[in-house]
């Protein structure tokens, strides 16, 4: 089957021309660090778009195929094709100085950068482009981004789904088509800078238990340590660190690497010693206790109260309707005075090129504030009830003439930022959703002040979609949606400070590798993606906090982050999208009871503002490549650099989401001191 089609040639679209290599994997499971590449398939496209070169193979992983009922692969299949390093000359070859693509592609880059490192081979990519990103700017009409979807929508015929060499030709036609239609929209690629996976930073770390009680506190003077209490170690000991700590996480404690307002001792044989975890403890009155008196204790540790056990959500589609909420109040900027600093114990979570500093002079740690959740009336919404799939209808539906906007999707242009802040709030006021960007889902452009010298105006009338001044927003006169044959589902949009119940469903993101190693379907895996203008300039970083009753953190890894976008159990991954894309992707069925909310938040490497970068978007469903159910965007921030986005949070048996949209002056280092984890400069 050739792949090559004059109807989706690339010729004339220069900006867009590349040499591209397009890769497919199959894998045994979903962890890169642990799991194999079970066959592979690399096609090469020239800047014309012309195919150049293919190979594919069969690998033997030398360990379990995995879920065999869904790539077919059997271990008997597999017994006599070479092991990836036999292959690996050849398709670092072809990867060689071309854009690698895939549709989800960190995955298939992760797992081609732990192959190669097998191998002992540096992995010859520099960038890579990611479809399903690319369509996520493109926004098509389709019910969601599987790429079979997009086959389906783009005229790309499709044989046999995850086999990796048809995978990859049909990858081929969606990108020509993807390519063409980011033209149309004059969209710049989401291109991704690959840094070294050989870095450390980037290896996850091996997974480490929850410790199982709540924290109760600090002991009383003279008295016993009870477990779940945090105990920190600094200095040096007589019994070897890491013995010391594996007994004390045996006995229930939990043995933290930072400290914090919520650390309830400090083991030291040196108070004295100026290290900043002493300094630390010294400024937050945290007990300190020799290493003798240490293992005394921990002979008789008391008792801990265990993490109260939240009632699994019913493994069937059921689910409670999102939270209705009244109309956004009008953007501001919520400040919070600055937590205090302390010195670094886990790497900085800003590039190397732009560390964050911190100065260890601000006034004591204080937990950020969120704004108040609009919670419903208990009548407001109904009790969970089976469904055959997720919904995100409001409830209760208000009356049609209060949401003369709903289903349209308005792009605002010009103003002020607090004008265009106005602007979007009143456009989710009258049921629309407020974009950011210029997309193929725009029904309708705002003009503000200037807005019609912005350089997304020609395409704009070449489009023919319908503009308008401020005035409009008062008694808007709609037009004919330009998409009648639109197959999304309606995306409840949220105002600031908004919550909704996330659905309780099988994971339908089946995109390349919907199953776990251990063959079970993937349950109540949701995402939260964050993106902003695409003209932005400066680096945003994305990052998340799992934390427990007390707003902390349980252990410091539970900080995801650019320099640890994993944390050791895997629930919870940074994905790097694209320059102004990331998202947070989290499992909901694997997170520890310990865990009652995940706190989603951006920070600004260097000195720009989020005034300077304007609204940001978070977008939320089930699964990396499913339409997103829930949408809000936030107007928030103006002087600040740090800003809490969205927060997935346990309410009884179900999740809730809560559209956050709160601004800070002060960095990302003071921002993870609030929820207990000192960072790097």
């Amino acid at each position: 089957m050739s792949v090559a089609s004059p109807a989706l040639g690339l010729s004339g679209l220069r900006d867009y021309a590349f040499d591209w290599a397009l890769v497919d994997v199959e894998t045994s499971g979903l962890s890169a660090r642990r799991d194999r590449v079970l066959s592979i398939a690399v096609v090469t496209l020239g800047p014309d778009g012309e195919q150049t070169a293919e190979f594919s193979t069969l690998l033997n992983p030398g360990c379990d195929p995995g879920p065999v009922h869904v790539h077919g692969l059997t271990a008997e299949r597999l017994r006599g094709a070479p092991a990836f390093g036999q292959v690996a000359g050849r398709i670092g070859a072809m990867l060689q100085d071309r854009v690698l693509v895939a549709h989800n592609a960190q995955f298939d880059y992760d797992f081609l950068a732990h192959e190669f490192a097998r191998a002992q081979l540096p992995l010859p990519v520099a960038r890579r482009l990611c479809t399903l990103a690319l369509n996520r700017r493109v926004d098509p009409p389709t019910e969601d981004l599987k790429l079979a979807t997009l086959a389906a929508h783009y005229g790309v015929p499709q044989l046999k789904a995850h086999d990796a060499l048809d995978d990859t030709r049909v990858l081929a036609g969606v990108l020509r088509a993807s390519l063409r239609e980011a033209a149309r929209l004059d969209l710049p690629l989401p291109l991704v800078a690959c840094p070294p996976r050989q870095d450390p930073r980037f290896t996850p770390k091996p997974p480490r238990t929850a410790c199982g009680f709540r924290n109760p506190g600090r002991p009383a003077p003279g008295g016993p340590l009870v477990q779940g209490m945090k105990i920190a170690i600094t200095g040096q000991t007589a019994t070897p660190r890491t013995e010391l700590a594996g007994r004390a996480v045996a006995a229930g404690l939990n043995v933290m690497g930072s400290v914090s307002r919520h650390t309830s001792a400090l083991v030291t044989n040196d108070s004295a010693s100026g290290s900043a975890k002493a300094r630390r403890a010294l400024a937050e009155g945290v007990p300190v206790i020799d290493e003798p008196t240490f293992l005394r204790l921990l002979d008789d540790v008391r008792p801990g109260a265990p993490h109260e056990p939240t009632a699994a959500a019913p493994r069937a589609s059921t689910t409670s309707a999102p939270v209705s909420t009244a109309a956004s109040a009008a953007a501001g900027t919520v400040r919070s005075s600055a937590p205090s600093a302390a010195q670094p114990s886990v790497p900085s979570p800003v590039r190397p090129s732009a560390p964050d500093t911190v100065r260890p002079s601000a006034p004591d740690t204080v937990r950020p504030s969120v704004p108040a959740a609009r919670e419903p009336e208990p009548s407001a919404a109904p009790a969970p009830a089976p469904a055959p799939a997720p919904t995100a209808t409001p409830v209760p539906e208000p009356e049609p003439s209060a949401r003369p906007l709903a289903k349209r999707r308005v792009l605002v242009l010009g103003g002020t930022h607090p004008d265009a802040a106005a602007a979007r709030t009143r456009i989710v006021e009258l049921g629309g959703a407020a974009a950011i960007n210029l997309s193929a889902s725009v029904t309708d452009v705002v003009l503000l002040t200037g807005g019609d010298t912005d350089r997304r105006m020609r395409r704009i009338t070449s489009l023919a979609i319908p503009t308008y001044d401020a005035a409009w927003l008062d008694t808007p006169v709609i037009a004919p949606l330009p998409h009648p044959a639109d197959h999304r589902g309606a995306t409840h949009v949220l105002p600031r400070g908004g919550v909704t119940y996330l659905p309780s469903q099988n994971d339908p993101d089946s995109s390349n590798h919907p199953s776990r190693a251990d063959g079970q379907t993937a349950t109540a895996h949701w995402t939260v993606t964050a993106s902003w203008a695409q003209q932005t300039a400066c680096e945003i970083d994305v990052v998340a906090f799992v934390v427990d009753e007390d707003e902390q953190v349980s252990f410091d890894e539970d900080f995801v982050f650019y320099g640890a976008p994993e944390n050791p159990g895997g629930t919870v991954r940074l994905l790097s999208d694209g320059p102004t894309e990331q998202t947070i992707s989290i499992d909901l069925a694997t997170l520890p009871p310990s865990a009652r909310k995940v706190v989603v938040a951006a920070a600004i490497d260097g000195t720009p503002t989020f005034g300077d970068v304007g609204a940001v978007q978070i977008s939320s469903g089930p699964g990396t490549s499913a339409a997103p159910l829930v949408q809000a965007t936030l107007d928030a921030a103006t002087t600040e650099r740090t800003m809490l986005l969205a927060e997935i949070y346990r309410r009884g048996p179900l999740w809730r989401l809560r559209a956050v949209g709160q601004g800070y002056d002060h960095g990302l280092g003071t921002l993870a001191r609030g929820y207990g984890v000192d960072i790097a400069d």
